[in-house]
């Protein structure tokens, strides 16, 4: 018997995700109230519309997010984004800048590094844009050096959003390593042995967008 575990955050009407983005506009495209003059009484159907930026959500960063040249969705092989062995590395509270000593160690080759720090808990509250946990970018090129495949975190950004540079976007994305941004429900996940899965829309031309990113544990 296996497991599963939601690590997605629900999409809302209005949900701000990253400060300075556009929330979601969910809405019907056509209700259920006009298609009765489409369909036999009694069927009624609804089709919905969502205008959305990418990085709303949980969401996953390719390589095409930071780099002109790089893969975008629609290039992404299944194989990096589902059924990858995963391990899981605990960041204790009042830690901001998560370096490579967290890592090291851990055997992460071929793997998705889930990062948890808890920062998920302030999700939709002001606290969740300042001053959250991120990957420092020595710690990135260690992953990189490493062979790691995905890094997801449970924060608000992988990167020190205090300045301009994103060094760990650069360096991971640069070398074809996933990002998972804006993960939750961590704590239920056990530190190895299990698959992780964060399967977006098959999207030519865009670099990130929300995914059901999800935890398998046993077979």
């Amino acid at each position: 018997m296996s497991k599963l575990i939601d690590l997605s955050h629900t999409v809302t009407e209005g949900l701000v995700t990253y400060k300075g983005l556009p929330a979601p506009i969910i809405c019907d495209f056509l209700s259920r109230e006009a298609s009765k003059d489409l369909y036999e009484d009694g069927t009624t159907f609804q089709i919905g519309k969502i205008e959305m930026c990418s990085n709303t959500g949980t969401y996953i960063d390719s390589p095409f997010h930071r780099y002109e040249e790089g893969k975008d969705l629609s290039q992404l092989d299944l194989a990096s984004v589902a059924s990858l062995e995963g391990v899981k590395v605990v960041i204790e509270a009042g830690v901001s800048a998560i370096d490579k000593n967290y890592f090291e160690n851990i055997d992460v080759k071929g793997k998705a590094v889930l990062i948890q720090t808890d920062w998920s808990s302030h999700w939709n509250t002001e606290q969740y844009y300042e001053n959250h946990p991120f990957v420092t970018e020595q710690a990135a090129l260690y992953l990189k050096e490493q062979g790691v495949v995905l890094v997801g975190i449970d924060s608000y950004n992988i990167d020190d959003t205090n300045g301009k540079a994103r060094p760990v976007h650069t360096v991971l994305l640069g070398a074809e390593i996933l990002i998972v941004e804006h993960m939750c429900n961590l704590s239920q996940v056990p530190s190895n042995g299990f698959k992780f899965y964060a399967v977006p829309v098959k999207v030519e031309g865009m670099g990130t967008f929300p995914v059901r990113a999800f935890a398998q544990i046993g077979n």
